[in-house]
């Protein structure tokens, strides 16, 4: 009896066992299965975290195309002020800064607008002009008032009252705007910091609110901006395409219409005058020509003084053969007294007043600037001096040209002009393609061949971008005698400056045969005496096809001739008919 019960015990313990381990498995399993349905639950739920955006720290934060800039606007309203430094970034890389005299400068393509900062008058076109705000020196910089911006520049501006951003457009830049929109009316949506609805809470917008689009996701997402400069995503089904808004050009100046012959190329003659008046009794016909550029004008010293050289009844001769009269200025070609007249807007705006003033006194079509051997260092200076004077003579309907050499070569040569601004700016840029082989060359050549003639001109327009419109082609009418010999045991190299006339003498007095070189496109005659040996590389009838030829080629503007008295009668004709004949 005894042995029967305790047999059964041990059977009821296991089963008893068993079982709660089972009860325990099927509990566990019921946790994880919990644990993994509340996970996947709670992926699926929206970060409620939020993040504070400071703009980096900027009080009042400024976005240009929606790109935060790393400035800070100070005021509000008529009263907001930008930094100059984002205005010269964003708005004018041309607004011109000169600390030294507290001056602020805008120039537009028929005005220049000069301010002095904390005054509340300024000048157009030197011409009175009252501001209502100024632009003052806060903290060591400069503010411009957003007041008069808007006066001269055609701007979108959007002030946010909630966190002082300012959000700016320019003419011709668009903005996408979006409806926000949700099934539930009441629903408040977020903006977030990433593409994901974990991602932290930026800012909570309402239905019906306007955001700008600035770029869409392939997750579904929309980076957005308020209003209020603040930007984050989007889910895409709460975003309606709506308006795309092309910010306007309102501000319509009239553009100067260059003057240009009717019908035919521009045929100009520079006419160098030194200290006696031109006898223009002695002058003969020039066939086709229709400018005359008489070097009249030269700066005098550092203060912008002009010494003026000019013919009244020069002028009166012209006028009667039917040609335009546009004055030549030069720098004297002295960098130092060049340096310190571009330096300021002072001494830029004495120089131009003068132009004006005998431009007016000697009833003058036009200016051209002759600029040459200027410091590396006043390359923005001189192009500022032309950016100013240009709007100030177009007003007196005088026609504004620039002479420059090719590309290349030295700093005080050619590497000074800024090729690209200046043809930006001016009417005419007359390309001096010469000299090629300078008085003082090591080397015998010619002083412009055909080839890199072209290739100057071609430079220009691409590299450049000159239109082929604003080109006008120099030419000599000179070449160079040169003088290959021994001295002591040592080659020497010399020339001698030739007009056409002398040219023609010598190859008939020593009876030389002219050939014609193909590589250069030039007539060349070369002989000895003794041990020395002669060179010319010719300027004549055929050279001067040629390079009329160019100017057909690529429809320049026109030609302008260094100068007018080296040339024999024939080249006129010549240069006529070619620039003029039909295709």
């Amino acid at each position: 009896m005894n042995n029967k019960i305790f047999s059964i015990t041990p059977r009821k313990k296991k089963r008893t066992t068993l079982l709660k381990m089972i009860l325990l498995c099927l509990l566990f399993f019921v946790l994880v299965v919990s644990y993994l349905f509340y996970q996947n639950w709670l992926s699926g739920q929206p970060s409620s975290d939020r993040i504070v955006e400071d703009f980096d720290g900027l009080e009042q934060p400024i976005f240009y195309e929606n790109v935060l800039q790393s400035y800070s606007a100070l005021g509000s309203g008529e009263g907001l002020k930008l930094p100059i430094e984002f205005v010269k970034e964003q708005i004018d890389p041309n607004v011109r800064v000169e600390e030294e005299t507290g001056s602020v400068i805008i120039t537009t393509a028929n005005k220049v607008i000069h301010f002095k900062t904390d005054q509340l008058t300024g000048m157009i076109n030197e011409e009175p002009y009252t501001l209502q705000f100024p632009i003052e020196v806060i903290n060591g910089s400069i503010y411009f008032p957003i007041y008069h911006l808007l006066e001269f520049y055609d701007l979108k501006v959007i002030e946010s009252e909630e966190t002082g951003a300012v959000l700016m457009w320019k003419a011709g830049d668009s903005i996408q705007w979006g409806k926000v929109v949700s099934e539930d009316k009441t629903q408040s949506l977020s903006i977030r910091s990433e593409p994901s609805i974990k991602s932290p809470i930026v800012q909570n917008i309402s239905i019906h609110d306007k955001v700008m689009l600035l770029e869409e996701k392939p997750s579904g997402w929309y980076l957005v901006q308020l209003e209020s400069g603040y930007q984050g995503y989007l889910g895409e089904e709460h975003i309606v395409l709506d308006e795309l808004e092309i910010i306007p050009k309102q501000m319509k100046e009239e553009p100067n219409v260059s003057w240009s012959p009717l019908g035919e190329k521009i045929n100009l003659s520079w006419e160098a005058v030194y200290n006696n008046k031109t006898d223009t009794s002695a002058i003969g016909e020039m066939k086709g020509l229709n400018v005359v550029s008489p070097t009249w004008f030269d700066l005098l010293d550092e203060s912008g003084n002009i010494e003026n050289k000019a013919d009244a009844q020069y002028v009166d001769w012209a006028h009667s053969q039917g040609y335009q009269v546009w004055a030549l200025f030069s720098n004297s070609f002295d960098p130092d007294k060049t340096s310190a007249a571009l330096s300021n807007y002072d001494t830029r705006m004495s120089m131009i007043k003068q132009l004006v003033s005998y431009a007016e006194l000697y009833n003058l079509q036009g200016i051209n600037i002759d600029f040459e051997n200027v410091y590396l260092k006043d390359k923005d200076n001189l192009t500022q001096f032309v950016r100013e004077l240009t709007p100030i003579l177009h007003e007196q309907d005088l026609v504004v040209s620039i002479d420059v050499t090719i590309r290349g070569g030295s700093e005080m040569w050619s590497l000074f002009y800024d090729r690209k601004a200046l043809g930006e700016i001016v009417d005419y840029m007359m390309v001096m393609t010469y000299d090629e082989h300078w008085a003082s060359s090591p080397v015998a050549g010619s002083v412009a061949s055909l080839p890199w003639v072209e290739k100057g001109i071609v430079d220009i327009m691409k590299e450049d971008q000159v239109p082929a419109d604003k080109l006008i082609l120099g030419v000599p009418f000179y070449t160079r005698l040169w003088i290959e010999e021994e001295v002591d045991g040592v080659p020497s190299v010399s020339s001698k400056t030739l007009f056409m006339e002398t040219v023609q003498g010598i190859i008939k007095d020593k009876k030389l045969d002219v050939q014609y070189l193909e590589d250069v496109g030039q007539n060349y005659v070369e002989y000895k005496e003794g041990n020395t040996t002669y060179k010319i590389w010719i300027e004549d009838v055929v050279s001067m096809e040629a390079r009329a030829d160019i100017v057909k080629k690529y429809d320049l503007a026109g030609i302008a001739s260094w100068r007018r008295g080296f040339e024999t009668p024939e080249i006129w004709d010549v240069i006529d008919k070619t620039l003029n004949k039909r295709p």
